[in-house]
């Protein structure tokens, strides 16, 4: 008995609309398998690539990694929400509001990014007399909404650029440095964060600043390779949408 290829194709054809109804119903199965990270579809998802979703991933991790911090600092540090708010929930909630709603805190006078890290640090002469932490935050939060192509969710016309991204991830070093090292006049720490004694050990700030650094350097690496990549994907898309289906038509 011998087949022809006509045959032979519609066979094939026959097990390829077999498998993909079956990948299809194992997504399908997945698609409801709720994960501790799963999130519904939102409606300017369809604005972004794939990058871009990694992205506003990376950017709402690390803006939680700087509400962690924040409440380490203000815990340790009372002085300072006391400064502009009858408890800590209320003085964090003014600071978060001020970061995305505005407008920015008076005290820091137009600063935001970078300068407003630097007024959290200020002793000298004109030592800075607002709340410290949240000079820290706003200044922290709004140098990521810069790293992030100055939006909080991109869309296909965003992107990161790789070298604010790098220098946003080195200004989180130096303020995990300045947090650890920093006195005042009277010699004792300007902002109290680390703790290891009898009680336990307390990294918080440590940890999750290290955290938005790996993040921030990831995303700068990943901007970098983007126009370096992208005549490599064009061809393994040609490749694969045009080449590739021939290949399937040949007997094996």
């Amino acid at each position: 008995m011998s087949y022809s290829p006509v045959s032979t194709l519609a066979a094939r054809g026959v097990c390829l609309l077999a498998g993909a109804a079956v990948l299809l119903g194992t997504a399908g199965c997945a698609s409801v398998r709720s994960t501790e990270r799963a999130e519904p579809y939102a409606s300017q998802e369809w604005m972004q690539s794939g990058a871009n979703r990694i992205a506003n991933l990376s950017l709402r991790d690390n803006l939680q990694s700087v509400r962690r911090v924040q409440s380490t600092l203000y815990k340790r540090n009372p002085r300072e929400w006391r400064k502009s708010a009858a408890s800590l929930d209320e003085a964090t909630q003014h600071t978060w509001d001020a970061v995305l709603k505005g407008p920015p805190p008076p005290e820091l006078r137009g600063a935001s990014g970078i300068d407003a890290i630097r007024l959290a640090f200020e002793t000298g002469p004109q030592a800075y007399q607002g709340d410290r932490v949240a000079a820290l935050v706003y200044g922290w939060a709004t140098m990521l909404k810069q790293a992030n192509g100055d939006t909080w969710d991109q869309t296909m016309i965003d992107g990161i650029n790789a070298e604010n991204s790098f220098r946003a991830a080195r200004n989180f070093e130096i303020s995990l440095w300045l947090i650890s090292s920093k006195t005042g006049p009277d010699g004792q720490p300007l902002l109290l964060a680390t703790e290891i004694s009898e009680r336990g050990r307390n990294l918080v700030a440590d940890r999750e600043l290290s955290k938005v650094v790996a993040r921030l350097d990831l995303m700068a690496a990943q901007a970098d390779e983007k126009y370096r990549r992208a005549a490599l994907d064009f061809g393994q898309n040609w490749i694969m949408g045009v080449v590739m289906p021939f290949f399937t038509l040949v007997p094996k």
